[in-house]
């Protein structure tokens, strides 16, 4: 069940998460992702997270959170140490986006992306228009404050995942709170996009393990099982 008060790009993003995982969420803020799937999901839950501050408030929340800088410190993590790694709407903030995928499909089974679309209709129709860089919801900084390296759409990461041969299981792409039922158009008219990747060798996992479905529906996750809803 969605919750209220939690954001709700988030929201879609713990539908992708099976019950009982171990989950690191990499850019965690004060942990309001954790302490939901902890609390909902049962999760084995922990958090990176570079401000200090943020972190010392995730810990009041009981949460397994350290200070450190996802461009530096995942190799601090063995191989495959989670089910999960979630990067939420930072991969535009960060210097080196593929080494960033990489490091997460290396240390989990499992990549879960969200991204703002640059290319969002209305953020083209702004620069056509007044031929200034956007500032709104999806874009929230001046150009000369912007904590934003990479500007980039729906399209460009998706191509970014297929020239490193990542799987993208699975897709989700928003809009003014809600989910566009169809994907042929998401660069246009998405403001946000999540996707679920993982390494082509992860195919050959026994199907009742896998948690995703091809046909981009949620899922169902009892216990440590994964299946897909029933059309």
């Amino acid at each position: 069940m969605l919750s209220s008060n939690l954001r709700y790009d988030l929201q879609l993003l713990s539908s992708l998460i099976c019950t009982e995982s171990k989950v690191l969420d990499i850019g965690c803020g004060e942990g309001d992702l954790l302490y939901f799937l902890q609390q909902q999901k049962k999760v084995q839950a922990f958090g990176l997270e570079i401000s200090q501050n943020m972190v010392s408030k995730a810990i009041i929340k009981g949460l397994s959170v350290i200070q450190g800088d996802a461009e530096s410190d995942l190799n601090i993590y063995p191989d495959q140490s989670f089910d999960y790694a979630i990067l939420s709407q930072t991969i535009q903030a960060t210097h080196n986006p593929p080494q960033i995928l990489q490091q997460m499909l290396r240390i989990s089974r499992y990549a879960i992306v969200s991204l703002p679309n640059f290319a969002f209709i209305q953020n083209r129709l702004h620069l056509l228009l007044k031929g200034e860089m956007p500032v709104n919801k999806n874009i929230p900084y001046q150009w000369y404050e912007t904590p934003n390296i990479h500007f980039c759409s729906i399209k460009d990461f998706t191509k970014l995942c297929h020239d490193l041969n990542f799987n993208i299981e699975q897709k989700i792409f928003t809009s003014y709170n809600k989910t566009l039922k169809y994907s042929t158009f998401a660069n246009l008219f998405a403001q946000y996009g999540i996707f679920l990747l993982s390494k082509p060798a992860n195919i050959t996992v026994m199907q009742q393990d896998r948690p995703f479905i091809a046909n981009n529906s949620l899922l169902t996750c009892t216990q440590n099982s994964c299946t897909p809803n029933k059309s």
